[in-house]
């Protein structure tokens, strides 16, 4: 995703780690589609509004299912159904309702707080839906059958390694370890999330 150096870069600025994380369940089990992020002062200057994003509905769902955004972003809610949707959240961080509509609401909803947004229809009970709202650009999801995730090019110095999943208790906080990324080389850690719901 990043840009090139401008001006040939000067010498020590290049330097970057790769961070590595196992995410596993209290089973030990690799856990999927946990976001893993990292936070910290730096980290938080660097982090920039995301554009062009959607939350769609299809087939009575939100796609996708979980979406990350940093603060600041504008997320558009288009309904590809036929049938019309309402959208809402109650969440601390963003409270907002889009009434019954379909097609694509011509304001997009700012996201401008960080934390958890859980979305719901008032019209369709199953339809639930989040929306992480980080102050960092460095996060990713933990793959299918590992649980294993990789940021690469991320400034060495101490972060705040933080994973949060949806199945998480409702207002529970992202689970948190501290990291220190070298500046060359590979930081590694495991999280194992607790009292997931089923």
């Amino acid at each position: 995703m990043g840009g090139g150096g401008a001006g040939g870069g000067g010498g020590g600025a290049a330097q970057a780690g790769t961070v590595q994380v196992e995410v596993a369940d209290a089973a030990g089990k690799p856990l999927a589609d946990a976001v893993v992020f990292l936070d910290s002062a730096d980290a938080r200057k660097l982090a920039r509004p995301l554009a062009g994003v959607e939350m769609a509905q299809e087939k009575r769902q939100f796609v996708p299912g979980v979406l990350v955004v940093t603060a600041g972003t504008e997320v558009l809610f288009p309904n590809r159904d036929t049938v019309r949707h309402h959208v809402y959240s109650f969440s601390p961080a963003k409270k907002f309702e889009l009434k019954l509509y379909t097609g694509t609401p011509s304001n997009p909803v700012l996201f401008d707080k960080t934390g958890v947004v859980a979305l719901g229809c008032n019209i369709h009970d199953q339809m639930v839906g989040w929306i992480l709202v980080l102050d960092t650009p460095y996060y990713a999801r933990s793959a299918a059958a590992t649980g294993r995730v990789l940021l690469d090019n991320v400034p060495p110095g101490t972060y705040t390694l933080r994973t949060w999943h949806t199945r998480l208790p409702v207002g529970a906080p992202a689970q948190e370890q501290a990291l220190t990324v070298p500046a060359t080389g590979t930081a590694t850690a495991s999280v194992r999330l607790t009292g997931l719901q089923p």
